[in-house]
């Protein structure tokens, strides 16, 4: 199965509000763009939110990126998702992903342990729920008995940084999903997906691959730079990051990041995360130069680019989430 080049947006709404994101919702379909992504990092919950945007919307597609298998049991999951396809009509898409110590045990409470096998071990639960089974399963890290669904088809996409995530994903969910990758890193991620692929008797381009980027079209870079280097740099302190931007070959930065970040030293955690490398991963500058950077990441493999803007200006906001409206922006 060939996936074809889509466009989306993070319906994450600045002030929070259901409204908001319902408009939102109905500015992109109406834009032309494909899908309509949530993040599930708060309020407003997105498996709240998505059946409202479902209802709301006639076209786009809908989905989670990523909804942490740690806060969720499986049978909750597959039964909520289940729930929101009915109301969809078959346009909603389950992303699952492990998330980070931060989160899961900070925000949570949750211990974060064995997070490969833990998605292994939903995915395969959820995928025998779908097909209407009792549930009869004992993995490593989680069980269910008896619990047993009607049937119906939810596409799973996982999440994925490092190797055995990534191909564990290509391999057995229906999708991957990306996150937050300097671009020379691309390459070698694909490779995976393609390995994770063949072991599962699939086809190249089998597994959809949906990135999330972090876009600004603006004049001013410095400030962009500023801005994003204040959001991410508690993403690459966290253990699962740091080592995941260590595997893409900046060891040095990812130590910088960790060192500081252990010490409250501010400058030694902007020196990690220094400019160049903030615009290897994030994508930042005109329209036509953050348009190219797209077609290149599409060219790569992504089929589905999620365009997520953080700049609190709203013509910031404008520029960017214009830039990929469909009488704008062509693959």
């Amino acid at each position: 199965m060939s996936h074809s080049f889509r466009t989306a947006i993070t319906l994450m709404p600045h002030d929070g509000q259901v409204r908001t994101a319902v408009a939102m919702a109905k500015m992109a379909e109406d834009a032309g763009y494909d899908d309509l992504w949530f993040a599930d990092t708060g309020c407003p919950d997105a498996l709240t939110m998505a059946p409202l945007i479902a209802q709301a919307t006639s076209k786009v597609r809908i989905g989670t990126a990523v909804i942490p298998v740690f806060t969720r049991s499986a049978a909750v999951l597959a039964a909520t998702a289940q729930t929101i396809q009915q109301v969809a009509d078959g346009r909603f898409i389950l992303g699952i992903g492990t998330s980070s110590q931060t989160m899961m045990e900070g925000w949570h409470g949750q211990t974060f342990e064995k997070p490969l096998s833990r998605m292994r071990d939903t995915t395969r639960l959820m995928k025998s729920i779908f097909k209407g089974e009792k549930t009869d399963f004992n993995g490593k890290t989680i069980s269910s008995h008896g619990y047993r669904q009607a049937p119906g088809d939810t596409p799973v996409y996982l999440a994925g940084l490092k190797p055995k995530m990534v191909e564990m994903a290509a391999n057995e969910a229906d999708g991957v999903i990306l996150n937050l990758f300097p671009a020379p890193a691309l390459d070698k991620i694909i490779a995976h997906v393609r390995a994770g692929e063949e072991a599962g008797g699939k086809q190249a381009g089998d597994a959809e691959v949906v990135c999330r980027h972090q876009v600004m079209v603006t004049d001013d870079k410095k400030a962009a730079l500023d801005l994003l280097r204040k959001a991410f740099v508690p993403y690459y302190a966290t253990p699962v990051y740091n080592a995941f931007l260590e595997w893409c070959g900046y060891e040095e930065e990812a130590k910088l990041i960790a060192e500081g970040w252990a010490t409250k030293d501010r400058e030694k955690t902007a020196k990690g995360l220094h400019d160049e490398l903030l615009q290897e991963i994030m994508i930042i500058g005109s329209q036509t130069e953050c348009q190219d950077r797209i077609r290149q990441y599409a060219d790569t493999g992504i089929h589905t680019h999620i365009i997520t803007c953080m700049a609190p200006d709203q013509n910031i906001q404008a520029a960017t989430l214009g830039a990929f409206a469909k009488d704008q922006f062509s693959f």
